[in-house]
C-alpha cells in the first residue's frame, strides 16, 4: 500500500512538472479509497472461490512436477490465460460485468484508477480456467506465490506518460495497448483484454492498435457520477436487478443478467432510460465543485484511514475475529462518509455521523479502540479527537454546501 501510494504521488508531481498533470486529485482520492476497501475486503477473506486450485490438481492432474524455475514460468502463463477470459467475460455477459465496473470507472487514466478494484466480487470463477495448469500438475503453493506477482505486474502500464514501446507492443500488454482498452471510442471498446502478454488479443481477434488521429476518451458509456467507490460497484448490479423486477415477461427477467453487455428489456429501456453518452468527444467530466479546503480535508480522511487500516493490518492476528470484521466495517463507513462528502450530498454529514457513532460504540464497550493503547499510551483520545474534528468538519462541510446551493 505505501509503495502504491508513493508511486501514485510520483505521477501527480512528474505531471505538474512536465506540464501535463493526468491526477485530478478528487479522482486520485476516490481510486485510492477503493484501494483501500478492496485490499480490506481482500484480506479479511471476505469471497468464496466456487473451484478452488488445488481441489483441480487433486481431480485432474495427469502427472506432478516438482517447482521448478520452468514450472513458475508455465504456472505464470497459465494465470495470464485464465486472467484474459475471465477479463473478457466481464465485459461481455451484464452480471459479471458489476466486479469490473468500478475499475473502468475513472474518466482518467492513471496509476491511481489502476488501484480501483473490486469489493463486489464475492463468488470468484478464475479457478475454473486453471484447468490446463492443474492438468499440467503445477503445485498448488506456485501459484499461490505467481498470482500476487502478476497482478502487481499489472500496475504499471496505467497511466498517459509513457508512450509506444517499439517491438515490446507485440509482445506485452503496453501503457498503449491498456489505454486503448480502458477508452469508450467506438474503434477501442471491447478490445485488449490480455493482462501481462498481448499475445492472447492478437489470437483471439480482440486486439486493436492505439491510433494516432483517434485520442482515447475514458470511463464507461454509462457514466457513474459518483467519487463513492462503494456505489459504483453495486451500481449495475442495482440496476439489473431494478430491470428484472419491472420487466414484464419472466423471459426477460431471466435472460437480462445472461445477455451482452449493456442489454435491457424494451418495454423497460423505453419506460425507465438511463442517461448513455453517445458522442464520446462531447461530454462532460464528473467535476463537482470543491474548494481547496474541501480537497485538503478529503485529502485528510484518506491519509488517516491509511493510518488506521495500518494498524489494522499490523494487529490482525492480536485483534482477531469477529474484532476485525468490526474494524472493517469502519474503514467501509470511513470511505462512504467522505467520498459522499465529495459528491456535495447534502446528507454525508449523516454518515460521518453513524461512522463516528459506529466507533464511539466500540471505544465505550472496550475503553479501547481495538486495543490501540497497547501500543501508544492514550491514543484512544488521539482516535477520539480524530473523530469529533471529523464530525465538526463534515456538518460545518455540508453546510456551506447548502448556501452555495441556495445562492445559485
Amino acid at each position: 500500500m505505501p509503495a502504491f501510494f508513493l508511486l501514485v504521488l510520483f505521477e501527480k508531481f512528474w505531471g505538474i512538472w512536465k506540464g501535463n498533470d493526468t491526477v485530478p486529485l478528487n479522482d486520485m482520492i476516490s481510486s485510492l479509497s477503493s484501494g483501500i476497501t478492496n485490499v480490506t475486503k481482500d484480506v479479511l477473506g471476505l469471497s468464496i472461490a466456487i473451484i478452488s486450485y488445488e481441489w483441480l490438481v487433486t481431480k485432474f492432474g495427469l502427472v506432478q512436477i516438482e517447482a521448478t524455475w520452468m514450472t513458475y514460468v508455465i504456472a505464470f502463463i497459465a494465470l495470464d490465460f485464465a486472467g484474459y477470459w475471465t477479463h473478457r467475460i466481464a465485459h461481455t455477459y451484464n452480471f459479471f460485468w458489476n466486479n469490473h465496473i468500478i475499475h473502468h470507472s475513472s474518466e482518467e487514466f492513471n496509476l491511481a484508477c489502476a488501484l480501483r478494484q473490486s469489493i463486489s466480487s464475492i463468488v470468484r470463477i478464475f479457478g475454473i480456467f486453471l484447468i490446463p495448469a492443474a492438468i499440467l500438475g503445477v503445485p498448488p503453493q506456485v501459484i499461490a506465490i505467481v498470482a500476487p506477482l502478476h497482478l502487481f505486474a499489472q500496475f504499471w502500464y496505467h497511466t498517459r506518460h509513457i508512450g509506444k514501446m517499439g517491438f515490446l507492443e507485440k509482445i506485452i500488454v503496453t501503457p498503449s495497448t491498456h489505454r486503448v482498452h480502458h477508452a469508450i471510442n467506438p474503434q477501442y471498446l471491447d478490445k485488449n483484454y490480455g493482462q501481462i502478454f498481448i499475445i492472447w488479443d492478437k489470437l483471439f481477434k480482440t486486439y486493436q492498435d492505439e491510433l494516432d488521429d483517434v485520442p482515447a476518451v475514458y470511463g464507461v458509456t454509462r457514466p457513474v457520477q459518483t467519487w463513492n467507490p462503494v456505489k459504483i460497484n453495486f451500481m449495475h448490479l442495482w440496476l439489473l436487478i431494478k430491470d428484472a423486477w419491472r420487466a414484464e415477461k419472466w423471459a426477460d427477467k431471466l435472460k437480462i443478467w445472461f445477455m451482452p453487455l449493456g442489454w435491457r428489456p424494451e418495454d423497460v429501456a423505453n419506460k425507465y432510460p438511463v442517461h448513455k453518452i453517445e458522442n464520446v468527444y462531447q461530454f462532460e467530466k464528473y467535476n463537482p465543485q470543491l474548494t481547496k479546503g474541501m480537497l485538503v480535508w478529503s485529502f485528510g480522511q484518506l491519509i488517516a484511514l491509511l493510518l488506521l487500516l495500518s494498524y489494522l493490518f499490523g494487529n490482525i492476528s492480536t485483534i482477531g475475529a469477529p474484532g476485525i470484521f468490526y474494524y472493517g466495517g469502519f474503514v467501509f463507513l470511513t470511505v462512504y462518509a467522505y467520498t459522499e462528502l465529495m459528491d456535495r450530498n447534502p446528507n454525508a454529514w449523516a454518515w460521518e455521523l453513524l461512522k463516528v457513532a459506529y466507533a464511539i460504540f466500540f471505544v465505550v464497550n472496550s475503553g479501547d479502540w481495538f486495543g490501540m493503547n497497547n501500543m501508544l499510551p492514550s491514543a484512544t483520545y488521539l482516535f477520539i479527537t480524530y473523530l469529533l474534528v471529523s464530525l465538526f468538519f463534515s456538518v460545518w462541510f455540508s453546510v456551506r454546501k447548502e448556501k452555495f446551493q441556495l445562492a445559485n
